[in-house]
């Protein structure tokens, strides 16, 4: 499960990276090193502009709320439980196959952050009570420096009220050996080659769909110890990303993990 992430390119590498024709992410979007669910998140999507059929269908940029919520939800609650679809049963839950065949993004991100449980060490304390074993946090990330463009469903939301709420989810996918050891899902992340067609609303074949999406390759991200800082959501900013110093690593615990 990814539960956190950080995406902090600025708006103009996003609008160039991603061939932008619509950016309507007003004044929302800012690095967030720390996303959490329910905070807003840029998402890339191809849609008719006002959801206007008669309008050509233009690639945009805008803010969603991370966790989606069905259109025939009664109220937002539940979308923080729906920040992950797994790739698996993805195209089959009812909750997600109506997007997945149809309202397809990227969800931009530098990296994530995963939780390794470390044995605890001993494991009962002084008067024989067992001890919560700790987990360190790790942050995960492409290896070459570029961005990760997540697999993600977006929703359309209709309050009471009449307002429209975007929601999105990321797709999860088994991690390669060499995460494996810290988490065994991460987040499926869809490769230049394929961004015109995951984006394509007129492509809603599930199988065609299906096959955009291929296992994460080994070898090709980076992790490392990062202090637990990120454990809350009130912290944010660039120290969150950096590796962990003296005091905060659990040393040959997670050393032994590569």
């Amino acid at each position: 499960m990814c539960g956190r992430y950080a995406t902090t390119r600025a708006r103009q590498e996003l609008l160039d990276q991603f061939a932008i024709q619509a950016d309507e992410t007003g004044d929302d979007l800012e690095p967030d090193y720390n996303v959490a669910p329910t905070d807003p998140v840029p998402a890339v999507l191809i849609r008719h502009p006002g959801g206007d059929a008669e309008e050509e269908a233009v690639r945009q940029l805008r803010m969603l709320r991370w966790g989606l919520v069905p259109s025939w939800s009664k109220d937002l609650s539940g979308g923080a439980r729906m920040i992950n679809a797994r790739v698996e049963t993805v195209s089959e839950k009812p909750a997600y196959r109506r997007a997945f065949a149809r309202r397809r993004c990227l969800l931009p991100a530098d990296g994530y952050y995963e939780w390794y449980t470390l044995e605890a060490d001993p494991a009962v304390d002084e008067k024989g009570r067992k001890k919560k074993p700790r987990k360190q946090p790790f942050y995960i990330h492409p290896k070459d420096g570029e961005v990760m463009a997540m697999a993600g469903l977006y929703e359309l939301w209709k309050s009471p009220e009449g307002e429209w709420v975007w929601t999105c989810t990321l797709i999860t996918t088994d991690a390669p050996d060499d995460l494996g050891r810290i988490h065994d899902r991460m987040p499926m992340v869809v490769t230049p080659d394929r961004w015109d067609a995951w984006l394509d609303p007129a492509l809603t074949t599930p199988d065609e769909v299906r096959s955009l999406l291929v296992p994460a390759m080994a070898g090709t991200m980076d992790a490392y110890p990062v202090a637990p800082l990120v454990g809350n959501v009130r912290n944010n900013g660039p120290q969150l990303i950096e590796p962990a110093a003296n005091g905060d690593s659990p040393g040959s615990a997670s050393e032994a993990l590569f």
